[in-house]
C-alpha cells in the first residue's frame, strides 16, 4: 500500500462520489419533496451521455455539445414529467415502481433503435487532455480533475439555491408539508415540475461529464441508480447536504476498498486466498457500510428537518 496509490484512488473516489452526488441530488429532491419513487432517474444519466455524444459528433466541440445537451436533458425530463410522471404522483409506491421500470425498459430500447447497441466513445476535450503532476512523480488526468471541479461547483451552487433563495425555501417547505404549501397559494404542481426537471438536468449533466471516460451504452444508468439510492438512504431522504457527504463516502469506500481490500486481507490470509476473498468482498463494502449506518441512524446521517 503506497501513499501515491492511496492518493490516486482517493481522487478517483472523490470524482466518482461527485458524479453520484449529481445523480442523487435530483433523486433525493424528487423523493423528499414529491414522495415519488422514480426508478427511471438513471435513464436521465444515460440520456445525458447520449446527447453529449450526439452533439459532440455534430459540432466537433465538447463544450458546445455540453451547452446543447443540458437544456435538451432538461426539456426531455420535463416532457417525461408532463406525459407520464405527473399522473403517478397520487398513486401508491408500487404503481410508481412498476411504471418507472417500464420507462427504463422503453428508453433503453429506444436508444438502441436510435444509436444502435454498440458503445459510443466521446473524445476528451483537447484543452483538458493530458495529465498534471499533483505530487512528486504523480500524474493525474486533467479531465478527471475537471470533473471534480465541476462537481464541487455544482454542489456549491445547489447549496446556495436550496438554502438561500425563495425557490429553495419553497422546495424545503414542500419537502416538509406539501399540503400546507399548496394551501398557502403556491402552485405545488409547478413546483413539482421544476424540481423534477432540475433533477433530470443534474443527472444528464453527470452522464455528459462521464461520457469521455466511459463507454456510452444502453443501460448504463441502471447500476448507478442503485448506488444513488444507497447515497439517499445513507445521507437522509430530502437532504442535499446528506447526499453530498454520503456520495463522497460511498465513492471513497467503493474505490479505495476495491483497491486495498485484498492487500489488507493478506495480513490474515495467504496471498491467493486474500486476493480471491478481497475481490468478492470489495463490491459489498458500500452495502455493509449502508447497513452499519442504518443500524445506528435509521433516518440517515443528515436527514432533512421536518
Amino acid at each position: 500500500m503506497t501513499t501515491t496509490l492511496l492518493l490516486v484512488q482517493a481522487l478517483n473516489g472523490i470524482q466518482f462520489g461527485l458524479i453520484l452526488f449529481l445523480i442523487a441530488a435530483g433523486l433525493t429532491l424528487v423523493f423528499g419533496v414529491m414522495d415519488f419513487i422514480n426508478l427511471a432517474h438513471g435513464v436521465q444519466y444515460m440520456v445525458g451521455a447520449y446527447l453529449v455524444a450526439a452533439f459532440s459528433a455534430w459540432t466537433g466541440n465538447f463544450a458546445l455539445a455540453l451547452l446543447l445537451a443540458l437544456p435538451t436533458a432538461l426539456a426531455f425530463g420535463l416532457l417525461l414529467e408532463v406525459l407520464i410522471f405527473r399522473h403517478l404522483y397520487d398513486r401508491d409506491h408500487l404503481d410508481q415502481v412498476l411504471a418507472t421500470f417500464g420507462v427504463i425498459v422503453f428508453l433503453n430500447q429506444a436508444v438502441k433503435f436510435v444509436w444502435g447497441a454498440a458503445p459510443l466513445n466521446v473524445p476528451v476535450p483537447e484543452i483538458l487532455s493530458g495529465s498534471v503532476e499533483i505530487a512528486n512523480g504523480l500524474l493525474y488526468p486533467v479531465y478527471r480533475l475537471a470533473i471534480i471541479a465541476a462537481g464541487l461547483t455544482v454542489a456549491g451552487l445547489l447549496y446556495v439555491l436550496v438554502s438561500h433563495t425563495r425557490v429553495g425555501m419553497l422546495v424545503r417547505a414542500g419537502a416538509t408539508n406539501a399540503q400546507m404549501v399548496s394551501a398557502l397559494g403556491v402552485n405545488i404542481q409547478r413546483l413539482f415540475m421544476v424540481v423534477f426537471g432540475f433533477g433530470a438536468m443534474l443527472a444528464g449533466f453527470a452522464g455528459a461529464m462521464v461520457a469521455p471516460i466511459l463507454s456510452v451504452e444502453p443501460g448504463m444508468g441502471d447500476n448507478i441508480l442503485i448506488l444513488a439510492f444507497v447515497v439517499i438512504v445513507i445521507g437522509g431522504v430530502g437532504s442535499i447536504r446528506g447526499a453530498f457527504l454520503a456520495a463522497l463516502l460511498i465513492g471513497l469506500v467503493d474505490t479505495v476498498g476495491r483497491t486495498f481490500a485484498p492487500n489488507l486481507l493478506r495480513i490474515f490470509l495467504d496471498p491467493a486466498t486474500a486476493s480471491q476473498t478481497g475481490r468478492a468482498i470489495a463490491p459489498m463494502l458500500i452495502y455493509i457500510f449502508m447497513a452499519a449506518v442504518l443500524f445506528f441512524r435509521p433516518s440517515g446521517l443528515f436527514p432533512a428537518k421536518r
